[in-house]
This record gives structure tokens, C-alpha cells and sequence, in this order.
């Protein structure tokens, strides 16, 4: 199987793909890329719950997060913050 990376742009979709617990956040969680910084080396992306209420707008590093795929599939869990 052949892998495509694709590059994240503004506005796309993207998966979490580590825990942030000081937001609440884990592994799997979908999130939007509201702004990349130098070289697309960091995002900052907003997570909403599926009413559109912002849980965290927040930077990460380009090894925390992964474009969408064709064979993701949405999930939903209740948002536990410590």
C-alpha cells in the first residue's frame, strides 16, 4: 500500500493523535487548523463539541495531529475536563 502525505491547510480537518489532557483532549479527536505557523511546523487547531461550542483552541506540533483520511470515521464521546 502506498502512502500519500497531505499537506494541512487552514480550514482543514485533522485528528488528534495524542492525549492532551490538560484540555481534555485524546487520541482521535477531530479538530480544524484555524491558523499554520512558520513552514507548517505547528497548527493552531479548535476543538468543538458537536453543537459548536469550543472546548480548546490550541497549538500543536505537526507530530501530534494528522490530515482526515477517506476511511475515518467519526466518533462521539462526552468531553470529561479534569
Amino acid at each position: 500500500m502506498r502512502i500519500v502525505l497531505r499537506i494541512v491547510k487552514e480550514h482543514d480537518s485533522v485528528v488528534l493523535v495524542s492525549d492532551v489532557p490538560e484540555h481534555g483532549l485524546k487520541a482521535g479527536d477531530l479538530g480544524v487548523v484555524v491558523y499554520c505557523h512558520t513552514k507548517n511546523e505547528a497548527f493552531e487547531v479548535e476543538f468543538m463539541t458537536v453543537t459548536g461550542i469550543t472546548v480548546a483552541v490550541i497549538t500543536l506540533r505537526a507530530s501530534q495531529i494528522r490530515a482526515v483520511g477517506t476511511r475515518d470515521l467519526p466518533q462521539v464521546r462526552e468531553l470529561n475536563v479534569a
